[in-house]
């Protein structure tokens, strides 16, 4: 009797990890994102569904206690990994209070997703040792554009989540600290079957958005390290070095 937050990965269900897909399988309630998740990943489970896009986080809350007021297994779903953007702290704060135990349960971030389908490392030597997860400020929040100027002037990855609708003002505000050629990439529904990986630089990021009709369920990829998609940069790490002295 417990709840299990369960990451679902980025969309295909072979990125569902064995231990979550066991949970989802042998648990009395699955509730869900409909409006982010990829419906393979539910297909077949003919447990109670709900769709948590279609809910209030009061209503969440209470289809969770009637489950395990019966000693019956519930999953929570989220998109991704449950540490990034899932908001489950608010959910998890209300089951402590409630002495509702509680599991997370990790999965792979679209970004992680993202980075292997551009067939890339996010930190290479010599170019990016820091990668950022942000997202710019909007009606339900986010960084402030003081903040993401900051953030910007660090040599750093950085991906964007959930700024696909303010793409014109990312731009806007980076282009202020960085160079109009560093490169991007616009990463939507990746995994996915209608999946798409666009390629530019900066100066051109909302125009490829607008270009390829993009506006929503992207991660915006920034920084120098997207060099090396069409280059060889040629920096080692000193860990497979042998001319490095460790001593």
């Amino acid at each position: 009797m417990k709840v299990y937050f369960i990451g679902a990965g980025p969309g295909d269900p072979e990125l569902l990890t064995i231990k979550g897909y066991k949970i989802l399988n042998s648990a009395e309630c699955v509730i869900y994102p409909g409006s982010l998740l990829n419906k393979k990943i539910i297909e077949g489970i003919r447990k109670d569904l709900y769709d948590s896009s279609k809910m209030k986080l009061e209503q969440i809350i209470e289809v969770i206690e009637k489950y395990i007021k019966n000693k019956q297994t519930v999953v929570r779903l989220v998109s991704g990994d449950a540490s990034l953007y899932s908001a489950i702290q608010e959910q998890i704060e209300i089951l402590k209070e409630k002495s509702i135990p509680y599991e997370i349960i990790p999965g792979i971030s679209s970004a992680f997703a993202a980075s292997a389908k551009m067939g890339i490392e996010l930190t290479i030597p010599e170019v990016s040792q820091t990668v950022i997860f942000t997202r710019i400020e909007g009606k339900t929040g986010g960084t402030s554009s003081q903040d993401i100027k900051k953030l910007a002037s660090v040599r750093a990855t950085m991906v964007f989540f959930l700024s696909s609708g303010l793409v014109e003002e990312v731009e806007k505000l980076l282009l202020e600290v960085m160079s109009p050629q560093t490169p991007i990439a616009i990463v939507n529904k990746v995994t996915w079957d209608e999946e798409k990986i666009i390629h530019g630089t900066l100066i051109d990021l909302s125009e490829l958005m607008k270009k390829n009709n993009i506006k929503k369920t992207s991660l915006i990829f920034v920084g120098e390290s997207l060099k090396a998609i069409n280059q060889q940069l040629k920096k080692r790490s000193k860990l497979y070095d042998r001319e490095f002295n460790w001593k």
